[in-house]
Formats: C-alpha cells, sequence, structure tokens
C-alpha cells in the first residue's frame, strides 16, 4: 500500500520562504524526501535555509521571486524547474498584513496587501498551474489562506478580504483544473507562533487574546506539518477544492 505521506523525489515550490511558516513548510516537505525550491524576496534568508536543508542531505534551491512582478514569477519558475525538474507541489505562502481600523487604511496598504495575498497568490498558482497542465502528470497547490478567510480579524479589513478571495480562488481553479489530476486545496491556519508575532504572546493583549482561545493557547508551526503532508501527497488524491483550518477549534467556536 502507498504511504499517504509518500513524497520521495517530488519538487515543491514554497513561496515566502524566507521566514516564519514558510520557512517551516519548506523544512517539513524537504524532511519528507522532497526536492524543494525555496521563493522570496530576501535570498539571503533562503541561503540559510538552504544549508538547514543541505545538513541533513535535503536537496533546496534558493530562487528570488517577487509574487507581485509578473516576470520576477515566471523568472523564477524557470529556474526552479531548469535545476530541479517540474514542479510537483506549490505550496503557495507568501503573504503580508497592514493593521489598521478601516477608515484609516490608506490605498497604498490596501494595495500592497491585495498585491501580495491575492494577485501575487493567483498569478503564482497560475504560472504554476500552467507548468503543470503542460507536463501532463498532474499536481497539487496548496494555498496558505488563514481563518481570517471565515472569520473577521479585528481591524485588518485588507487582509480579511485577500483571505476569503484565496479561499474561494481555490475553489475556482479545483473546478476547472480537476481534469488535469491538480489537486487545489486551502490550509487555514489558525493563530500560530511565528518570528514576526512571537513577543506580542507576552504582552497584555495577547494574554488576554489568548485567554478568550477555545484551546487558551496558540500553536507552534509544527502543528500545521500533518495537513501540510497531506495535501501535499497521494492521501490527498480524491481532495480537491477544500479548505481545512488548523486553528485549534476557533472556527467552530465562532470565535
Amino acid at each position: 500500500m502507498t504511504s499517504p505521506h509518500n513524497l520521495d523525489g517530488k519538487h515543491a515550490l514554497v513561496t515566502g520562504a524566507s521566514s516564519g511558516l514558510g520557512w517551516r513548510f519548506a523544512l517539513t516537505l524537504a524532511r519528507a524526501g522532497v526536492k524543494v525550491s525555496l521563493a522570496a524576496r530576501r535570498t539571503e534568508k533562503l541561503e540559510a535555509l538552504a544549508r538547514e536543508i543541505t545538513a541533513f542531505d535535503g536537496r533546496a534551491l534558493p530562487v528570488r521571486m517577487d509574487v507581485t512582478d509578473i516576470n520576477s514569477i515566471h523568472e523564477a519558475i524557470k529556474v526552479a524547474e531548469t535545476e530541479l525538474g517540474p514542479i510537483n507541489i506549490l505550496v503557495n505562502n507568501s503573504g503580508i498584513s497592514k493593521p489598521a481600523p478601516a477608515e484609516n487604511v490608506t490605498p497604498d496598504d490596501f494595495n500592497q496587501v491585495m498585491m501580495t495575498n491575492a494577485h501575487g497568490a493567483f498569478f503564482v498558482a497560475q504560472a504554476v498551474g500552467k507548468s503543470m497542465i503542460r507536463h501532463g502528470a498532474g499536481g497539487k497547490i496548496i494555498n496558505i489562506a488563514s481563518i481570517a478567510a471565515k472569520r473577521v480579524l479585528k481591524q485588518n479589513v485588507a487582509y480579511n478580504m485577500s483571505k476569503a478571495a484565496v479561499e474561494h480562488m481555490t475553489r475556482s481553479l479545483a473546478s476547472e483544473w480537476g481534469r488535469h489530476r491538480i489537486q487545489v486545496n486551502c490550509l487555514n491556519p489558525g493563530y500560530i507562533v511565528t518570528e514576526l508575532n512571537e513577543d506580542y504572546w507576552e504582552t497584555e493583549g495577547g494574554k488576554r487574546l489568548i485567554s478568550k482561545l477555545p484551546g487558551r493557547r496558540v500553536g507552534d508551526p509544527s502543528v500545521l506539518d500533518g495537513t501540510l503532508l497531506l495535501l501535499a501527497g497521494p492521501g490527498s488524491d480524491f481532495m480537491t477544492g477544500s479548505a481545512i483550518e488548523v486553528d485549534d477549534g476557533m472556527s467552530a467556536a465562532g470565535f
């Protein structure tokens, strides 16, 4: 019987791999035997991650990609596929947030969030999807959205809008690309500790928020490993257009 996490020899492109969840996703896939193309704007961070992966005999290729720049997307994918072969798995992870009360959101901040989180996510998926269709072997596209796709995060209207768009994009692409054996699914994390927010959880505001969560805790990035491996591997071959919340009950509680 084939393991649901049999990923040896596959090639994954992970966007936003220079920090946070993208860094963890790349490590998790590399440890599962995947060749990983590491994409982000900060290539010095990618080089450090590549060294960490090669230290356990994994294979990693840093590629510079700005997801708001179509030419940058295409060039990065060309380099990745030239070096490591056709992309079998996309972890569409790049994203930013510009929290502010709705009345204070500037056009520049709104456009930056939407260009990265929605526009960028679509055109990366489109470019990888075209490659998968051309090669004819199917593939896995994992869009990283957020619980914000379904639940309002206060004073984060542009982010909420962008992540709802990513989830609906997932269903649209799943509907169109199913005939090509491309499974397109969405992972919606809850509150996860990363280098960008770890200090916040020690503040009074952070502790107050934790006290309101169903499990009275926030997640370590490792809590996403199992779902990531499921969506990347053959265990999800009959899943497409799905959105999976990994949020310790926030959605179920209507938080």
